[in-house]
């Protein structure tokens, strides 16, 4: 039974590959590991990565002018750009484009932390940066003003086929080893859920600021966090949960890597809402601000912005101002900005998606042979035949 079982697995994992393969190699999408030296990287010892969802360049501008504001970002002296597409499409959606972010290799749209010739996770899957970091010891958080399973923080803390598989990912993030996760309310993380898993369970502003250092927790908030004013007293937003997270995770001899994410700049554009798009970026820029400031005073901290990819295809007009002309994703370039680090990239220089967080990976210490990193199941390839 096993023997059949094992061979229909490779039978079908040999048919998908046979149906990809042509499909990626004829849209030039390379999945390949990339020719970085690990040596070449100046070493840090925590890392914030911030994404703003659907965040273009443009959305940039477009958010000065609306808002009337600088940004922190511009603050920034290295920026580069990020190549965003997945292996199955040109365009890429932000399962795909958050794993990439993750797990340093190209996947097919709609699945989160799956090799693309695998699409079930049957023989193996790709370590994420995050599973990575807790390797080493490293405190690990992801904080994101969409639900805590939304697509870009299940993909830096679970693997499935589905990024539609909400219980699924609910189930893995409570089962996984993160130090912190918040974000919006999910119908199956319960309080006593979360305690069952180790987690101190958070769904107010005040909980929020009572979780102590060397303490798990799991915040779901039940309103909106991206504003960049507090809705009401109890919900808190992305800048201060950043701020409080910064405060918690800081406080291991090995470290932290923290993921945010600001998920209502994608999420508006989709709208093509350019009013609430600035709102939320402006809210996203400060918190990055929050990062830079912590990451000035402590010297040893890498900070790197970017996005999974674009949404809504901005464009300038001929009169100085900035509309949408899709509501949809695009393929344009993202922008990269670095802080903590004058070896990440160079100002100007256009990366691969995947390669960011081979980069942190190199940045934190790791080498070629820690990251990008396949696991096997070993119910698979060691089963005793």
């Amino acid at each position: 039974m096993i023997l059949m079982v094992r061979t229909f697995l490779e039978s079908f994992i040999s048919i998908v590959m046979a149906l990809i393969v042509p499909i990626t190699t004829a849209l030039g999408i390379n999945t390949q590991k990339p020719q970085i030296d690990p040596s070449s990287f100046d070493n840090v010892e925590n890392v914030i990565l911030l994404i703003g969802d659907g965040m273009g360049p443009l959305h940039l501008e477009a958010a000065k002018q609306e808002r009337n504001i600088t940004l922190a970002l511009d603050e920034i002296e290295i920026e580069g750009r990020s190549r965003t597409r997945s292996a199955s499409s040109l365009t890429t959606d932000s399962a795909a484009g958050g794993s990439a972010l993750a797990c340093g290799t190209r996947i097919i749209n709609s699945t989160l932390g799956v090799y693309w010739y695998d699409v079930f996770g049957l023989e193996s899957k790709p370590l994420s940066i995050t599973e990575l970091c807790q390797e080493a010891g490293m405190k690990t958080g992801i904080i994101t003003t969409d639900d805590t399973s939304g697509a870009t923080p299940a993909a830096f803390s679970v693997h499935t086929c589905s990024r539609y598989d909400t219980i699924g990912i609910d189930s893995q993030q409570l089962k996984s080893d993160l130090d912190l996760i918040w974000g919006g309310a999910s119908d199956y993380v319960t309080k006593e859920k979360a305690e069952e898993n180790g987690f101190t369970f958070v769904s107010t502003y005040s909980e929020m600021m009572a979780v102590e250092a060397g303490e798990r927790s799991y915040g779901q908030f039940e309103n909106s966090t991206w504003h960049t004013e507090q809705t009401d007293a109890e919900t808190p937003t992305l800048s201060q949960m950043a701020s409080k997270a910064i405060d918690i995770l800081d406080d291991g001899e090995e470290g932290f890597f923290l993921m945010i994410e600001g998920a209502h700049i994608d999420k508006r554009s989709h709208d093509n809402d350019m009013a609430e798009m600035a709102e939320a970026l402006e809210e996203f820029d400060n918190t990055v601000r929050e990062a830079l400031e912590f990451a000035e005073k402590d010297g040893n901290t890498l900070v790197v912005v970017t996005a999974d990819h674009e949404t809504g295809g901005i464009v300038l007009n001929d009169d100085g101002s900035y509309s949408y002309t899709k509501g949809s994703h695009s393929s344009a370039d993202v922008p990269v900005f670095v802080y903590g680090s004058h070896s990440f990239i160079e100002n100007g220089q256009t990366v691969e998606n995947y390669e960011i967080p081979i980069r942190i990976a190199y940045s934190l210490g790791f080498d070629e042979d820690d990251f990008p990193k396949e696991i096997f199941n070993a119910w698979i390839k060691n089963t005793d035949l």
